[in-house]
């Protein structure tokens, strides 16, 4: 956009436009959220009825974040070629195909519906950051991004809520299909409030080419590298508090198992609210990877600490893992904003794509590491202390890379 253009454009315009993609964006990113934890939320109930044990679902949820990696990987080129709000509409496709294909009963729909999911859930961010990044301005990046994060925290909120409440007044089949028409829902108001990019020719690339050319990219480039990495490790910590703290205040702490589930309802809401604060953080102190360098000292420490998880008041174990909510759940959009920042002009959809395989890869082996370590030492605290590893390793990268003029 030229000057003279850019000058034409009145500012009430810019804000609505930013106002309006940033609405959108959080929205699917809530519907995406509670697609993937829909079944986790009924998860007994649709065991019962399936004849099957309700763990099957860990099952479920690694194979939508497999699907998920695999999809983010060619998500860049495919925004490239149809534009993001396509990418988005056919995320939305995806979402409404999975709840309808799990309704259905039939485990093996259940497990094409879940690949559905994790592909749309995999299509969703980098679609998002390319929209995100064409009005937002430098000020307000880590604050929008964060916005727009909040929406993980949120989703699994509704999930949560949402399909056990209608489950007890209608059979969790229509419960599912009521479901899907969230996802329609929001189709609608994309098309309404955004219009889709017309297709190039010159986008038309390949998408091993380029997956190829975008992982290239990103191990050329040192902050870029240091973001995967970072994605990584603050994936699997972020995941295993989240998987591990209702057994380990069961296990170790001795708590009731109604109880410890409100302290990890309580770790999701300050998550919410954690991606926002560090948003905020970030621009007003100019620095993305000097508050994710903060994040992961403050995870590390809070990892750290719970290794005398059942030496601490009741009260105390409280506020160490409502912080560790704040902490290893409020970094994603810090981190996709220092994406969207250092991508290349034109490609910050194919980059986001790029870099989150990482993350991606990062939830499907933090949880299952986290549990092969508890099997080793027979203690939640212990495995607790050895990942925060990954959170003072994660100090350490992001400091270089804030030192390095990131």
């Amino acid at each position: 956009m030229s000057d003279l253009t850019a000058a034409s454009q009145p500012p009430a315009r810019h804000a609505s436009s930013l106002a309006q993609t940033l609405a959108a964006a959080t929205l699917i990113q809530i519907v995406a959220t509670a697609s993937v934890l829909a079944l986790t939320a009924i998860a007994p109930t649709v065991a019962t009825d399936l004849g099957i044990g309700a763990y099957w679902i860990g099952y479920q949820i690694s194979l939508i974040y497999t699907a998920g990696m695999f999809s983010s990987a060619i998500a860049g080129t495919l925004v490239q070629r149809f534009g993001p709000i396509r990418i988005e509409q056919a995320a939305l496709v995806c979402f409404v195909i999975g709840f309808a294909g799990i309704a259905t009963a039939s485990i093996p729909l259940i497990v094409l519906a879940s690949l559905f999911i994790g592909i749309g859930y995999g299509l969703n961010n980098p679609a998002a950051s390319e929209m995100l990044s064409r009005v937002t301005p430098h000020t307000k990046r880590n604050l929008v991004f964060s916005l727009k994060q909040s929406g993980v925290p949120l989703g699994g909120i509704l999930a949560s809520f949402a399909f056990p409440f209608l489950s007890r007044f209608i059979d969790w089949h229509l419960a599912l299909m009521i479901g899907a028409f969230a996802p329609l829902l929001t189709m609608g108001l994309l098309s309404l409030t955004h219009a889709a990019e017309p297709v190039t020719a010159s986008a038309s690339r390949s998408l091993l080419r380029g997956l190829i050319e975008e992982q290239s990219a990103i191990w050329r480039h040192t902050r870029l590298r240091a973001l995967s990495a970072l994605g990584f490790a603050y994936s699997a910590m972020q995941l295993s508090v989240s998987a591990f703290a209702v057994v380990a205040l069961v296990h170790d702490a001795g708590w009731s198992l109604l109880s410890a589930g409100t302290v990890a309802a309580a770790m999701q809401l300050a998550g919410a609210m954690g991606r926002i604060f560090w948003g905020v953080v970030a621009d007003r102190i100019g620095g993305g990877f000097l508050t994710l360098s903060l994040l992961g000292l403050l995870g590390g420490l809070g990892y750290a600490l719970l290794f005398w998880l059942s030496d601490l008041p009741n009260a105390v174990q409280v506020i160490v893992f409502v912080a560790m909510g704040a902490v290893t759940i409020g970094w994603n959009g810090v981190l996709l904003a220092e994406v969207a920042h250092n991508a290349p002009e034109g490609r910050v959809g194919a980059i986001t794509g790029g870099v989150l395989v990482y993350t991606f890869i990062g939830v499907i082996v933090g949880p299952s590491s986290f549990a092969a370590l508890y099997a080793l030492t027979g203690h939640y605290g212990a495995s607790f202390l050895i990942f925060s590893l990954f959170g003072f390793g994660g100090m350490i990268v992001a400091w270089q890379a804030h030192r390095s003029g990131g």
